[in-house]
C-alpha cells in the first residue's frame, strides 16, 4: 500500500477541495492517461487496486505510470465515541484529487489495449475519469 516513509506532521487538517488541478494537469510520461473529472481523497489502496486492474490487462507489455501519492494522513475516532475529547489516531493517508488531474499514464500498448486497460483501472476509483491521449501520437 502507498505512503510516506516519514511524515513531518501526524495530523493534518481536513482543508477544501474547490478549483481545477494546477499542476499534474499534462501528459507527461506516456502516451494515453486517464484524467480526473471530479473531486475526492483518493487512498492507497484504490490506487493499488488500479495499477492491478490495469497491469494485468496489459499482460505486463508496456510501462505505466502512477501520477498521484498519498500523502496526507487522515483521523478517525473509533465507533461509538462521544464528541469532544481531540481529534482521532492517524488511519491512513490519501490524496486530494481535483478536476484535471493526471492520475494514471500508460505506453507501449496499442491505443485499444490501453484504452480498455485505463478503463478497468478507472472503475477501481471513487471518481469520474476521462481518458485522454497525447496530442502528437500517431498509431503504428
Amino acid at each position: 500500500m502507498l505512503q510516506p516513509k516519514k511524515t513531518k506532521y501526524r495530523k493534518r487538517q481536513k482543508g477544501r477541495m474547490k478549483g481545477n488541478a494546477q499542476r499534474g494537469n499534462q501528459l507527461s510520461f506516456g502516451s494515453f492517461g486517464i484524467k480526473s473529472l471530479g473531486t475526492s481523497w483518493i487512498t492507497g489502496r484504490q490506487i493499488e487496486a488500479a495499477r492491478q486492474a490495469v497491469t494485468r490487462h496489459m499482460k505486463r507489455e508496456g510501462q505505466i505510470w502512477i501520477r498521484i501519492f498519498p500523502d496526507k494522513p487522515i483521523t478517525k475516532k473509533p465507533a461509538e465515541v462521544r464528541m469532544g475529547k481531540g481529534k482521532g489516531a492517524p488511519e491512513g493517508f490519501v490524496v486530494p484529487v481535483t478536476p484535471g488531474r493526471i492520475i494514471l499514464e500508460a505506453e507501449g500498448v496499442p491505443l485499444e489495449v490501453a484504452k480498455e486497460a485505463l478503463r478497468l483501472g478507472a472503475q477501481k476509483l471513487p471518481i469520474t475519469t476521462k481518458f485522454i491521449v497525447r496530442r502528437d501520437y500517431i498509431e503504428n
